[in-house]
């Protein structure tokens, strides 16, 4: 098991299991540090922030949806029905389909999965604002701000309208919501002041500098989304801060989603996902063929379902390094070189990349469709052994999506962004562009930044989002936000 350098997601607040003690009988004693003496020094002022960080893990699988989310809701990824598999009351095809309504499953907690964070975060800030104030404990708490605006980010892009609070001890037991428009203009007068107070370090598991900066570019590249109002201009620039940093590009397609790859370069923040102590990455078990544990010698069964949508497939050209990097497909074969044999149909297991629907049932499906089409997602390591969740950091930020994002700003700016493409198509073994265009960006930004929660956003940033495509009808602009969730609204009519 590989050790996580972020061991304050690993540890508590450590001023609550301070304990004193001494030899002298006269000496007053405590069980924990009094507030008025903590925190004492840096190492206790670091540890303030650990519970609102523990707050990134639900938001890569069903108990915060996020990422699940963006990607089943795209043109590129989908949980498709296979026999009595995956309807679930519908909540994978209504996804896809862009029919969810206000109380489908990742509709209510994406929501409270949001909030988790953003509440989280305040707790901490309140906490702090009751302390002896000093230049580390500000430079902490701006560091913690910046960490709500990323869930407030999240919050923005996928909900729209909704409250904005600073404040636990302050808040209103039934909160308005306040425009999107304000929102945006709210966090990125935040993220802006904070800057200088966060740390320019290369550091994956915590707020940064860069981190600041990263935030800031991409509200500014969605700003014409959000306010009506296009930034580009400052998304450039923003994005410039970020290309500056201490970050590049590696030799392969494969190694940034390894399953050791806490220290790889392309990483600016991710999420330090451990098979044992921070379970949360359960993507393999959702896409691999159920005897796909013989492939990889797992000790747990795969449930057979997610797959890549056949359109997004042959996006990708045939001698692209990152079609086969980033699927599986194919004959498949165990551990020791023998073919797999499907348990139901008693036939080889050879997975057909091209999934031929959304909604499999008998007789208008053979057992074969049903069960082994779609390619499968490979893009995240499945080491040997591989158990039911992941050790894979899952990375939120990634330098490949600012090399992206700063060709697009040239390209809208009416410049070029080939200079900015070309390095990753050429890392891929495909040819380099001269003169790409919005429309080539946006498929190039799918191959590459395939299944890393960036499709949803991409699509609605160029237009895309309410097209018809392969299993989905066209739909309106009211389906770019999804809607507040019925439970919250119950409780708070001043959510409606």
């Amino acid at each position: 098991m590989k050790m996580k350098k972020y061991i304050p997601y690993l540890i508590a607040f450590s001023f609550l299991l301070t304990v004193f003690s001494c030899t002298k009988l006269d000496e007053e004693l405590y069980d924990k540090i009094p507030g008025n003496l903590y925190p004492e020094n840096d190492n206790q002022i670091a540890n303030l922030s650990v519970e609102a960080y523990t707050k990134f893990k639900d938001l890569a699988d069903d108990k915060g949806w996020w990422f699940l989310a963006q990607e089943i809701s795209s043109d590129e990824f989908c949980a498709p029905t296979r026999g009595a598999d995956w309807y679930d009351g519908g909540k994978w095809v209504n996804m896809h389909r862009h029919q969810w309504t206000n109380d489908d499953e990742g509709v209510n907690r994406m929501w409270g999965a949001f909030w988790t964070g953003i509440t989280t975060s305040n707790q901490v800030l309140d906490m702090m604002r009751e302390l002896p104030q000093n230049d580390a404990l500000m430079a902490k708490m701006k560091e913690v701000e910046v960490l709500r605006s990323f869930f407030y980010y999240l919050l923005l892009d996928n909900y729209g309208d909704a409250p904005y609070l600073t404040s636990v001890n302050d808040a209103p037991a039934q909160p308005f919501k306040i425009p999107r428009a304000a929102m945006y203009d709210s966090l990125v007068t935040t993220i802006t002041a904070a800057l200088p107070y966060l740390k320019p370090i290369n550091n994956k598991y915590m707020v940064t500098r860069y981190v600041g900066f990263a935030l800031l570019a991409k509200l500014y590249l969605n700003a014409e989304v959000y306010t009506g109002n296009p930034q580009w201009e400052l998304a450039g620039q923003y994005t410039d801060s970020v290309l500056a940093g201490p970050y590049m590009l590696v030799n392969d397609v494969k190694s940034p989603f390894a399953t050791n790859n806490e220290n790889n370069p392309e990483i600016i923040l991710s999420i330090p996902y451990d098979e044992d102590n921070f379970q949360g990455f359960r993507i393999h078990m959702r896409t691999l063929h159920y005897q796909h544990n013989l492939k990889y010698d797992m000790p747990v069964g795969p449930w057979n379902g997610l797959a890549v949508v056949p359109t997004h497939f042959d996006r990708y050209e045939t001698n692209d390094l990152r079609r086969e990097a980033y699927h599986i497909f194919g004959p498949q074969y165990d551990v020791n070189g023998n073919i797999i044999i499907d348990g139901e149909t008693n036939k080889p297991l050879d997975i057909d990349p091209y999934l031929p629907a959304l909604y499999m049932q008998a007789p208008d499906f053979t057992p074969e469709q049903i069960r082994t089409t779609g390619a499968r997602l490979g893009k995240y390591e499945i080491k040997m052994g591989a158990k039911e969740n992941l050790s894979n950091d899952f990375p939120l930020f990634r330098i490949t999506d600012f090399y992206l994002m700063k060709a697009e700003t040239e390209i809208r700016l009416g410049r070029s962004g080939d200079e900015w493409i070309n390095p990753i198509r050429q890392r891929a073994g495909v040819s380099t562009w001269s003169g790409a265009t919005l429309n080539e960006l946006l498929d190039e930004r799918g191959r590459e930044l395939y299944m890393e929660g960036h499709r949803r956003q991409d699509q609605i940033r160029f237009g895309t989002w309410g097209n018809a495509w392969w299993e989905k009808e066209a739909s309106g602009p009211e389906r770019e936000t999804f809607p507040i969730p019925k439970w919250a609204t119950d409780l708070n009519p001043n959510l409606l």
